[in-house]
């Protein structure tokens, strides 16, 4: 009879495929460790730079808001009043005298329909530079009126129409007038 005896305390146990495994995922992991690393500083040098163009913005503007006080402070003086008051309204004459009549007319020319009269015609210019019409259109029945309001809704020069009222005809006026309010698409 004979009897199997293991004298060692342990077993014995191919251990080094294991060991050989664990040693090239230890450097694999350290390899990312070096690239996480290495991106990491990258960032920090590239948020610094941003950080300081951030700072030469904002001391721009803050240069530049001292400026425009001081300049309001100017133009608020009493001496300097009228000046304003006459620099304004020469500028809202120039906005006016901006707007090309030539090209407004052609514009509406392309979608007002020919039984539509353009009674009277008013721009308007607001602080941005953009031209609203203020319109009086006159027509025997309001169908091509509403077909008007249609082309200038679907037409890119045009924006937003709003009818603000209208009158029926009388004995002395044979059009049904509408006065009508559009954004128009012309820049000064």
């Amino acid at each position: 009879m004979r009897f199997n005896i293991n004298l060692s305390s342990e077993p014995f146990q191919p251990k080094r495929p294991l060991v050989a495994a664990s040693v090239a995922v230890g450097l694999v992991l350290v390899a990312l460790l070096a690239v996480l690393v290495s991106l990491a500083v990258q960032e920090r040098s590239s948020a610094a730079e941003t950080r300081q163009a951030i700072a030469r913005l904002e001391e721009r503007r803050r240069q530049l808001e001292r400026e425009q006080t001081e300049l309001e402070q100017t133009l608020k003086k009493p001496e300097n009043a009228e000046v304003l008051n006459t620099v304004l309204f020469l500028n809202s004459l120039l906005y006016r005298k901006g707007i090309s009549w030539t090209k407004v007319f052609d514009d509406l020319e392309a979608v007002m329909p020919y039984n539509v009269r353009l009674i009277s015609i008013r721009p308007q210019v607001d602080a941005r530079g953009a031209v609203e019409l203020d319109m009086v259109v006159g027509a025997q029945s309001q169908l091509p009126v509403i077909e008007m309001l249609k082309r200038m809704e679907q037409n890119p020069v045009f924006g937003s129409t709003a009818v603000h009222n209208w009158i029926p005809p009388t004995q002395t006026e044979p059009y049904y007038r509408y006065r009508v309010t559009v954004t128009y698409g012309q820049q000064l």
